[in-house]
């Protein structure tokens, strides 16, 4: 009788330890899954956030090629402008230069005709000057 108790109670204790493996294995399994899950979400979202910064790389170099393509176009823009600037500059000084020889000369052609007038009398039918006596 002790004997069968004993054998009875072994027999529970290896059907109690095979039952704990048996959970055991099936937790380990679980947490193995619940683990590679988490690793693949994890992965995805670090694949994700690696393309981006690749791709926002990507825009800041080109971003930074344009800038630097605009400042090159502006500066020849400003070199463009300020000739042209100081060509209008030099027309408009070669226009006062003009008006103030335009002026010089009248002053000196009425100048010429006053003086003429008062030692010649013109003749329009002849057009040409008759020496006042």
């Amino acid at each position: 009788m002790l004997s069968s108790l004993v054998k009875e109670h072994h027999a529970k204790q290896l059907a109690r330890k095979e039952a704990q493996e048996e959970k055991r294995k099936e937790a380990i399994f679980a947490a193995n899954n619940l683990t590679q899950a988490l690793v693949n979400h994890l992965n995805v979202g670090v694949a994700q956030a690696y393309l981006n910064q690749k791709r926002l790389d990507a825009e800041a170099k080109q971003l930074h090629q344009s800038a630097t393509n605009f400042s090159k176009h502006t500066q020849q823009w400003l070199t463009l402008v300020e000739a042209f600037s100081s060509a209008l500059k030099e027309i408009g000084d070669v226009e006062n230069w003009a008006r103030t020889i335009e002026e010089d000369m009248k002053t000196v052609t009425c100048a010429l005709e006053y003086a003429y007038k008062g030692t010649h009398i013109f003749n329009p039918s002849k057009s040409w000057f008759v020496k006042h006596e």
